[in-house]
């Protein structure tokens, strides 16, 4: 299996600090565990976005008691980089990102 570096977008800071800090090892641990390795194979909980979202990503990972954090992101094939994006909790029917309510 090839390995893909993991990066996070400055802005990925931000959003990590709308998220209650007991929640940062999950969500760091899972992004670890499961975009390192086939960050382009879909999954239960890892699947490609169906239209695209004014962050840029193509990519969606559900994490964390009822799947309630998403991380978004995008693959560099040529590079082997996984580019997280945005970090988001969903509360509900809707996505926080940053504190700020995103429509998907």
């Amino acid at each position: 299996k090839r390995r893909f570096d993991l990066e996070y977008a400055p802005i990925v800071k931000g959003h990590l600090q709308a998220i209650e800090p007991k929640h940062y090892s999950l969500i760091r641990q899972t992004i670890e565990d499961r975009l390192q390795f086939e960050p382009d194979v879909p999954t239960q909980n890892r699947k490609p976005l169906k239209r695209p979202v004014d962050f840029g990503a193509q990519w969606e990972l559900r994490l964390g008691p009822d799947n309630r954090f998403r991380v978004f992101y995008t693959i560099n094939h040529g590079s082997l980089k996984v580019n997280v994006v945005a970090i988001g909790e969903k509360r509900g029917d809707r996505l926080l990102i940053g504190g700020e309510v995103i429509k998907l």
